[in-house]
């Protein structure tokens, strides 16, 4: 008889992801964003010390692509969507494109398709990278001032 040699820490690690039902990954995330959502309703972002501050604001004094977006979140669990936009209107703007694509996702890993998917087309990745890009430079630009979290988009609303 032979002993069965130990097996590693990451190779039973490895066999425990594997045995996992692959939709524990999305239905994990959206438990996870559910409650982060839940955190951002209750408790407020706008209020002093509740948040730690941006840390690239915080070391360059401009914004980041996601400045906002807690600000942002938190407006919408409260339905106020034009809030929301004025806070981050990109995150807005990619809210259907994450909503579809986490549905697939989840989708996919409860019932796999007979195919393999389609990989997310090159030229689609460097068009988002482009345009958060331009976003981030553009919003700290003076003449683009009204994309600052905060500025209303229309004033008179």
């Amino acid at each position: 008889m032979t002993a069965t040699p130990p097996q590693k820490g990451t190779e039973r690690l490895d066999r425990l992801l594997r045995s996992l039902h692959p939709a524990v990954w999305p239905v994990g995330l959206g438990v996870l964003g559910l409650a982060g959502a839940t955190l951002l309703h209750f408790v407020d972002p706008n209020e002093p010390g509740n948040y730690p501050t941006c840390p690239w604001l915080l070391l360059t004094g401009t914004f980041c692509p996601g400045c906002g977006s807690m600000r942002a979140i938190a407006l919408t669990t409260h339905g106020d969507v034009l809030g929301a936009i004025s806070m981050n209107p990109l995150l807005v703007l990619l809210v259907p494109y994450i909503a579809v694509t986490y549905a697939l996702w989840l989708a996919r890993s409860v019932k796999p398709p007979k195919r393999r998917p389609k990989l997310t087309p090159g030229w689609f990745l460097w068009a988002m990278t482009i345009v958060i890009t331009a976003y981030w430079l553009v919003r700290n630009l003076p003449w683009f001032s009204f994309l600052a979290p905060g500025t209303p988009l229309f004033p008179g609303w």
